[in-house]
């Protein structure tokens, strides 16, 4: 889906799901995020948008673009039934993409993918998680953190290591929720709420026939997945940010301090001015990367890199400068911008932190693979 008309379409689409969403109580235990987070997949599902596999990088961007701006919440269930398919999507047998896709994409099941380890986060090649070869079967033993559905997902794709080499020895694997040998270790609590928490793997036996691709393609399948939905978490950020303005600008035309209203203040037109001209260029540096991704270059590590980082570092200066313009009632919990400075700040870290942004783009500009 590419066309400009069916973009805008499934924008107004999606805003008026993510409304619903944004009506809800924000949950405040596990189990109310379990069960949050399974009403939104089903909500996702019955307007058929949990087809990743058939889903253009554009279209995803104006998904999470829309559901951002309403709910953090929904945006996550989204990306990540997107996220935990991926690997199955791309490196999958025909048999493998049939037995989990039309689950996945119905929203009878939930996915995860699980990649970071206490001592692994951008760093892949640090994976310590082990799969050893048994018969017809891997034995996989290790952990797993920070993992978002943990718990609640139904399928994992489990990156784990089947030889010493850093990338060559990583391996793909379906796991599933209910196999022997895995357990959840823990749950977190994170600044916004979302089902997240750590994964153990004792002598969790999981069979051959449910290894993407070969041995030693793990490494290339993660990063496949997480080059096509980098530039996505941009257009989450764009979304927020995008949402912070227009609560500021409703907010600065009915605030009056010091006989005036704050709109006609000059410092504050000219913060709402910086804050709408960051957030336009965002968005054009995420389109880009998602018009080279859906060209079908083969690499666009660089556009995808340059959207992901000025996105989200200018979602999280709108998104502060419109809780200072607030004032007060902006700290208050339960006001859209106090929502929107909780989770907009993971957007930073989670896929590549800022900084390994920038180390990537600096990289793509002196091997000679463009410039700004």
């Amino acid at each position: 889906m590419t066309d400009d008309r069916e973009i805008d379409e499934l924008g107004r689409k999606v805003r008026a799901l993510a409304l619903r969403a944004e009506g809800m109580a924000e949950p405040r235990t596990p189990a109310e995020e379990d069960a949050e987070a399974r009403r939104l997949v089903a909500l996702l599902a019955r307007e058929g948008l949990l087809d990743h596999e058939r889903l253009s990088n554009r279209a995803v961007c104006a998904i999470r673009e829309a559901l951002a701006y309403q709910s953090g919440i929904a945006d996550v269930a989204f990306v990540m039934q997107g996220l935990g398919s991926g690997a199955i999507a791309r490196a999958g047998t025909l048999g493998q993409r049939a037995e989990y896709l039309p689950h996945l994409a119905g929203g009878a099941s939930i996915a995860a993918i699980a990649l970071t380890e206490a001592g692994a986060g951008s760093d892949l090649t640090l994976i310590a998680t082990r799969a050893r070869r048994d018969g017809d079967a891997y034995v996989v033993d290790g952990d797993k953190t920070l993992i978002s559905n943990a718990g609640l997902a139904d399928v994992y794709t489990l990156f784990a290591r089947t030889a010493d080499d850093p990338r060559g020895g990583l391996s793909a694997f379906i796991v599933r929720g209910d196999d022997a040998g895995l357990r959840v270790t823990e749950r977190f609590q994170g600044l916004a709420p979302h089902p997240i928490g750590s994964l153990g793997f004792t002598g969790c036996r999981i069979p051959a026939a449910r290894r993407l691709g070969d041995e030693g393609d793990g490494f290339a399948i993660a990063m496949k997945v997480l080059d096509f939905y980098r530039p996505t978490v941009g257009a989450a950020a764009v979304g927020m940010a995008r949402r912070a303005l227009d609560e500021t600008i409703a907010h600065v035309k009915g605030r009056r301090q010091f006989g005036a209203r704050l709109a006609d203040l000059g410092g504050v037109q000219a913060m709402i001015a910086d804050m709408a001209v960051s957030i336009d260029a965002a968005a054009l540096l995420v389109e880009r990367a998602a018009l080279a991704i859906d060209s079908g270059r083969p690499r666009t590590a660089l556009e995808s890199a340059m959207a992901k980082y000025r996105a989200t570092e200018t979602a999280q200066t709108v998104i502060d400068r419109a809780v200072q313009l607030r004032g007060g009632m902006g700290v208050v919990r339960g006001a859209a911008v106090e929502r929107l400075y909780r989770e907009v700040r993971a957007l930073r870290i989670y896929e590549g932190a800022s900084e390994v942004q920038k180390n990537i783009i600096a990289r793509e500009i002196l091997r000679g693979g463009g410039g700004a």
